[in-house]
């Protein structure tokens, strides 16, 4: 895990970085032990983070799905093929109810048909003939009328019970795309917003990724200690959660960096949206109220990149990352929009910028 982060200069992308770390460490390469790797990589949970780092070169399985079960509460297999079997045997259920009820309207059509023939038969006696088949078909309506409320009603539990399983994995969606110390949607679901922005090309113009840095938030971990780091996270959430519309997806990308899809705003409108977010957590005090301590001020540094200056969302994430760099560069606590003209300065100093964030 050390030599990995010591690489993560070199190695350009997120995956690569953790196939290494993982490579190094003797690590099946499983989707659960990607995801949990995936989430120490990110640091969004600096303890999970720690404890993945302290398995060392050769770990177990036991031991990765140890730390698994504390930090994310269930494997996704578990829950995904628990509600799996379930489906399963409800939909199962139904088609066995479908079948019974497929024979019945058959026994009943058999019927119709023989009361047909007899009605017909004219060496019968039409009276009695007449009074047997309304006995009979009377009872015969009734019981399939019978059978078909019945049926009716178990398909209604049926459907209920998949409503409810369905439900469910809505839930664990949400939990799994949840960022759990600042409630705001984490990398993973950041990534799947991003890759449909380019799904409608008539509103790219009018979309922007806005990503959004504290400013030298090691220096405050460091003298402060990551469970005061994780408050002042938290309450940075907060301050930009409130500070933006309902509409405007927000998430923790990663450490100490965050991520805002605003859609429906020209640039200087968003260049307005992201200054007030700005201003509102430079002007947010953080103090401990029981010792008097003050932590503050917490500024952060935003980029802002629109969607039509981008080619795809790979594109306008480097983009957006290059305007955050230049903000960084010139002197923190500000806003810039990405120009063109910023990658000659973004490649120049982009190690110094990620060393001193």
């Amino acid at each position: 895990m050390e030599a990995a982060t010591a690489l993560k200069a070199q190695i350009p992308d997120i995956a690569g970085q953790i196939t290494y770390a993982m490579r190094t460490m003797g690590v099946s390469p499983i989707p659960r032990n990607y995801e949990l790797f995936y989430e120490a990589y990110l640091g969004s949970n600096p303890a999970l983070t720690r404890e993945v780092a302290a398995l060392g070169k050769k770990t177990t399985q036991e031991e990765l799905d140890s730390i698994g079960i504390k930090y994310f509460g269930h494997h996704q297999t578990s829950v995904v093929d628990g509600a799996h079997a379930r489906l399963i045997a409800e939909l199962d259920g139904v088609v066995r109810m479908l079948k019974q009820e497929q024979n019945s309207l058959e026994s009943y059509n058999r019927l119709l048909g023989e009361t047909y023939n007899r009605i017909n038969a004219k060496s019968s006696s039409s009276a009695d003939l007449l009074r047997n088949a309304i006995t009979l078909l009377s009872e015969a309506t009734g019981d399939t009328m019978a059978r078909g409320a019945q049926t009716a009603e178990s398909m209604s539990l049926k459907s209920r019970e998949m409503e409810l399983v369905r439900q469910e994995l809505d839930e664990y969606k949400r939990i799994a795309n949840t960022d759990s110390l600042t409630r705001l949607s984490n990398r993973r679901a950041f990534d799947d917003k991003l890759a449909t922005i380019y799904d409608n090309s008539m509103s790219t113009a009018i979309t922007a990724l806005v990503i959004a840095d504290i400013d030298y938030f090691k220096k405050v971990n460091d003298t402060y200690g990551h469970p005061v780091g994780d408050k002042i996270l938290a309450t940075v959430a907060t301050v930009i959660r409130a500070n933006l519309r309902k509409d405007v997806f927000v998430a923790r990308t990663g450490g100490e960096e965050f991520a805002f899809i605003i859609e429906g705003n020209t640039l200087d409108e968003v260049m307005q949206i992201s200054e007030r977010v700005r201003r509102s957590l430079e002007a947010t005090p953080f103090k401990n109220s029981k010792t008097g301590v003050n932590y503050g001020p917490i500024t952060m540094s935003l980029g802002i990149c629109m969607a039509d200056a981008a080619d795809d969302p790979s594109d306008l994430y480097g983009k957006a990352d290059v305007a955050l760099y230049c903000a960084k560069n010139a002197g923190r606590n500000r806003t810039m929009a990405f120009e063109e003209g910023m990658r000659k300065e973004f490649q120049k100093g982009w190690l110094i910028y990620k060393k001193t964030v």
